[in-house]
C-alpha cells in the first residue's frame, strides 16, 4: 500500500464555489460527488489537448518550413512514378 502512496501527489486549492458549482453541473453523473475524481478527469483531458494542440502545431510549422516542403514534394514526385509502375 505505502508503494501507491508514493505515487500520490496532494494538493490544496482554492476555487471560487461558483467554479466548482458550475464544473459540477457539466460533469458527467458519475463524476458529480467524487471531487478528486472530477478534478483528475479534467486534468487528464486538459494535458490530452494540450499535447494534440502541441502536435498540431508543430506539423502546422513544419508544413510551412520551405526545406521540409521541398523534400515532401520530391518523395511525393518519385513515389508518383513508382506508382505507375504497376505494383
Amino acid at each position: 500500500m505505502k508503494h501507491a502512496a508514493k505515487n500520490i501527489v496532494r494538493r490544496s486549492i482554492a476555487l471560487q464555489n461558483e467554479l466548482v458549482e458550475e464544473l459540477r453541473a457539466v460533469a458527467p453523473p458519475e463524476l458529480r460527488d467524487n471531487f478528486n475524481r472530477l478534478v483528475t478527469f479534467i486534468l487528464i483531458d486538459f494535458t490530452k489537448r494540450q499535447k494534440k494542440y502541441q502536435f498540431e502545431t508543430a506539423m502546422a510549422e513544419m508544413a510551412r518550413d520551405p526545406a521540409i516542403r521541398e523534400v515532401c514534394s520530391a518523395l511525393s514526385e518519385e513515389f508518383t512514378e513508382a506508382g505507375n509502375d504497376g505494383l
